[in-house]
């Protein structure tokens, strides 16, 4: 086994102790409720095989791509991680729906002094609808924020690669 298989493994361990921060696994449920129109679901981590997990353009590991259902029927996917900003990261949170079209982007925690317009409702919107056959291009599909330049490009380049992966689990019949 690698470092890099052992690293995952470890980390994997982790998660199954600590799960995710009570403050970001919060916001993710008020944001569950909001978009799906439910109360009472089940939200569990939707494993990739660490072999296939390695070789995606985004990070899949088992504390940030999640199943949810409702009465055991899958309704869609939560996908949460972290990009860069100028000096920090941000976290981020991609509602998805059972055929993998973005329901919800939400900037969940922003660490910087500027270009928190990111997080705008307004701006965020161009990501709902978008789907694994999508390519996002900033400053063509993508509006460019003046101030949030890393950010904007940060978070086009983060959606590219989870749709981006989701085609390819899609096409491994993984999803």
């Amino acid at each position: 086994m690698n470092f890099k298989h052992t690293f995952i493994l470890l980390f994997s361990t982790a998660y199954m102790f600590f799960g995710l921060p009570k403050q970001i696994k919060k916001k993710v449920d008020k944001e569950i409720v909001e978009v799906f129109q439910i109360n009472d679901f089940q939200f569990h981590a939707k494993l990739i095989d660490s072999k296939i997990a390695i070789s995606l353009p985004a990070t899949f590991g088992p504390d940030n791509f999640f199943e949810i259902k409702q009465s055991d029927t899958l309704i869609g996917y939560a996908y949460i991680s972290k990009a860069p900003s100028k000096t920090d990261q941000f976290d981020y949170l991609i509602l998805l729906d059972n055929n993998l079209t973005i329901l919800k982007a939400k900037v969940l925690v922003y660490r910087e002094d500027y270009g928190g317009e990111i997080g705008s409702k307004r701006w965020l919107k161009q990501f709902i609808g978008k789907t694994q056959n999508d390519e996002l291009k900033y400053q063509y599909n993508v509006v460019a924020i003046s101030g949030a330049t890393i950010s904007v490009r940060s978070m086009t380049t983060a959606v590219n690669d989870l749709l981006q992966s989701l085609k390819i689990l899609h096409s491994k019949h993984i999803l």
